[in-house]
Parts: C-alpha cells; structure tokens; sequence
C-alpha cells in the first residue's frame, strides 16, 4: 500500500496579444491539493498487481482509477521453475495501464505523485497515456527491448469497432553503471497507429497540468485542465518517436528528450510534423544528495491543425529542491513560457505566462 500527496503555492501571471480574448485574471494562492492511492500486492511468486487511483485531482475532484497491470516474472504458477533461462531476462505486463513510450514519463508528475520530477511542469507535448494492452520486456545485460501492443483507447467501449485500430509500441535501450561515478542510458521508443477514432497520446492526462488557467479566458480549472501543454491533434493517425539519452556523473545528471512525431486528424488529407527538444540539467549535492538545483529548457515546434502556421512554444524552468527525508520534498522554481506564431485570433497569440512556483510533496 502506498500514496502520495502534493500541492503548489503558484504565483503566475500571464498575457496575451490576441484581439478578441481576455485571459482570466489569475494571482497568487494555492492550488487544489491532489492526491494518489496506489495498491501493489504480490499474488504468488514472480506475479504482482498493480493498481493506482486519484484520490484528488485537478479535472476529477472525485476519487478514480486511473489504471493497473498485472506483471509476471516467472512462470511458477504452471510449474517450479517453468521457462526459467526465459523468464531470467523477461518480463510481461497486461492490463488498463499507462503505456511504456519514451523515458521522460518515469520522471514526469503523475498526478500527486511529484517524488521524481525535479521541477513542477511536464512536458509541453506530454506524451502519456493509458490504453488497454499488454509489453514484453526482454533485458538480456545492458539492453532493454520491449515490444507491446494495444486497444489504442483511452476512454474503454464496444461501439464503432472498426473505428479504431490497435497501436503498436516498442522500446530499445542501453543502461550501464559503468563505475561508481558515472550511468549511461540510451533509449529510442515508438507509439503508432495508423486509425482511431479519436487518438489522446498527448492530451490523456485528465490528472491536469500544474499551471492552473495560465493562457485561460474560462476561469474553470476542472473544465480547462491542459493550461500550459499543447495537444498538435493527431486524433487519427499518429507515428512519434522518443529519443532519451541520459548521463549521470556523480551529482550531475543531464536527461534529453528529442521527439519527433507526425500524424493528422480525420478532416486532414496531408500528415503534419512536430519535433520537441528538452533536456534536464541537475547537480544533486549535500551529505545525502538530498540537495539539488537544475534548469530545464523545453520547446514544441511544428504545423498548427487547420491554419498551415508554423508555430513555436517553448519553456525554461529553473529552481531547487530539499528531500527532507526520500519521501518527502519540497521545490521552488521560475518558469516561463512563450508563444510564436498563431494568427491574431488565437489566445495564444504572442502569449507568455511567467513566475514562481512552489510545491511540497509526500510519497510513500
């Protein structure tokens, strides 16, 4: 049994240069404290459930699950010992469950679960999501290969079958402690799928986003949860790649993401490309390394659905952090982020939020 709690004291302020919206006026105060309850029970040997529920979240306020898997890593329950040389190197997951696409979404928040994540924001295009299906993992050595595949549905039905097709996922990596001091990892994963009905790979997280009605003219955090990401609306057909390259030596540590993802919606005859670039910079110091300050720079760059406007977002992020004990840490950062070309009519036109942010939270 296990949770986690957060909450932020935000202090943002926001503009923008578009001719027919008016932002919502926003100060600073905290933030609806958000909350996770997770269950992870060992069935029999080499065989565990895992299962996590919102307590608290900023677009579900009520108690829901967000998804579980049951994971196998040996085959005892057939018989002792059953495919053992097999089973040394491979894993298997099924389940309603977030899927395994690139590596930033180990460190990104999860809803009340900010242990991981140095800063308060994810990714601008935050690539999670939750679908029905099941990955094999195989980790002969230093490598990692994983292969999966699922329903490609966030919300679970039966109606319009043919609708949506299955999405295909895969992972292969490298990961060495090569000595005390210095861990390499290099991974390159996918997520595609060439029909759906309604594809969410960067707009599932109903969890919400951490920058409360940043660029918002509806004054309805609930409503309005993704303030402060982008969704490019590849609703029909998506391919994305993720390219994590990761170096810690002692307390530094560099992670980069570079994406590149292409995809449509259903009213589009021509396919449109996004490329978004990140990397997270941190010294980890004091007697515990439970010390650390960081940057982190961010920008999405690619076609907007429907205007043809080559537009630009980007995002720095730089601030401190205090584990107080391993599961409990306090951060505080400066964030800011820009907007570039969107046509005037758009909220988003020469938009900028910018400020502070603080956040205080509990796992266990």
């Amino acid at each position: 049994m296990g949770g986690a709690f957060a909450i932020q004291l935000q202090g943002l302020n926001h503009s923008t240069g578009s001719v027919l919206d008016t932002l919502t006026e926003i100060g600073t105060n905290f933030n609806l404290p958000t909350a996770n309850l997770d269950m992870d029970v060992a069935l029999a040997d080499g065989m565990r459930m895992h299962l996590r529920t919102y307590l608290s979240a900023r677009h579900h306020n009520e108690a829901w699950v967000k998804g579980g898997y049951l994971q196998i890593d040996k085959l005892d329950f057939i018989r002792k010992d059953f495919l053992k040389g097999v089973m040394d190197i491979t894993t298997v997951k099924v389940g309603l469950m977030e899927n395994n696409y690139g590596d930033y979404h180990f460190r990104r928040t999860d809803n009340a679960r900010a242990i991981y994540n140095p800063f308060v924001g994810n990714l601008i295009m935050d690539g999670f999501t939750t679908e029905a299906g099941a990955e094999i993992y195989v980790t002969p050595g230093d490598f990692l290969i994983m292969f999966g595949v699922t329903n490609g549905k966030l919300n679970q039905r039966v109606t319009d079958p043919g609708a949506t097709g299955p999405v295909i996922l895969g992972k292969l990596g490298y990961d060495k402690q090569v000595n005390d001091d210095l861990r390499l990892r290099l991974t390159t994963s996918l997520y595609t799928t060439g029909k759906s009905a309604h594809n969410y790979l960067y707009s599932a997280d109903r969890a919400g986003s951490r920058f409360y009605l940043v660029m918002d003219d509806t004054g309805n955090p609930t409503s309005n949860f993704r303030t402060g990401r982008y969704d490019p609306g590849f609703t029909n057909e998506i391919t994305a790649v993720m390219i994590n390259p990761f170096v810690q030596f002692k307390g530094l540590e560099l992670l980069g993401t570079v994406e590149l993802s292409s995809g449509k919606a259903e009213a589009e005859a021509d396919t449109r490309n996004w490329t978004q670039l990140a990397a997270d910079l941190l010294y980890r110091f004091g007697p515990t390394d439970n010390l650390y300050i960081g940057a982190k720079y961010n920008q999405a760059a690619g076609e907007e659905a429907f205007t043809g406007n080559d537009v630009t977002i980007s995002r720095i992020e730089a601030g401190a952090g205090w584990y107080m004990t391993k599961n409990v840490l306090v951060k505080a950062e400066y964030v800011q982020q820009t907007y570039d070309g969107f046509d005037a009519t758009n909220i988003l036109y020469e938009g900028q939020f910018d400020g502070v942010m603080l956040e205080a939270v509990v796992s266990f």
